[in-house]
């Protein structure tokens, strides 16, 4: 029986840039910024989206390259430096000590002096390092490139339930957090 998955996902990879740039094309930049800072006048909010999107886009687009990597199809072969492979999560570490450590010095907290621009950033950044090391989950927690094999669906489960964490912080934090004040759990 043929798997399904890597066609699917190769559709997706070329149905939602199309369906993006559609978008793009339809509703002017003027529009587009302008329903942009509505919802997301909260620099919070507008972190906990941005982070969201890189995750779930990045965690996307690394399944189909590690796909065509795994074919040996299309442009995309491991990155190996003196015979070690390196693997992404590398790189998903990397950018979260950089992101973390910007962080620790002030800069991208869209608060004080820190300017909004570099708030989105270190959020876009934060979001594809995530998903650069989640996506290698059971590597980290096996100690040995179990990717394509069943122990690899720990990489999904622990990319799904982070992915719900950031899904909360985006649609459902305030929410929670204002039950949570009602129901005495925090200060008011």
């Amino acid at each position: 029986m043929v798997s399904r998955a890597p066609t699917i996902a190769w559709l997706l990879a070329i149905v939602v840039p199309i369906a993006v740039w559609v978008i793009l094309i339809e509703v002017s930049p003027a529009r587009m910024a302008a329903l942009w800072a509505f919802h997301f006048a909260d620099a919070a909010r507008e972190r906990l989206f941005v982070a969201s999107s890189a995750f779930f886009l990045t965690f996307g687009i690394l399944r189909g390259i590690t796909y065509s990597i795994h074919r040996n199809s299309g442009p995309f072969r491991n990155i190996v430096i003196r015979n070690v492979h390196i693997h992404h999560l590398v790189w998903g570490v990397l950018l979260l000590l950089g992101v973390g450590y910007a962080w620790l010095a002030q800069t991208g907290l869209g608060v004080g002096e820190s300017s909004r621009r570099a708030s989105t950033l270190t959020a876009l950044l934060y979001g594809i390092g995530a998903a650069l090391t989640l996506d290698e989950f059971a590597l980290w927690l096996n100690l040995e490139d179990v990717y394509w094999t069943r122990k690899g669906r720990q990489s999904i489960d622990a990319t799904i339930l982070f992915g719900s964490l950031l899904l909360i912080g985006v649609h459902g934090w305030s929410f929670l957090s204002e039950v949570a004040r009602y129901a005495g759990l925090v200060g008011r």
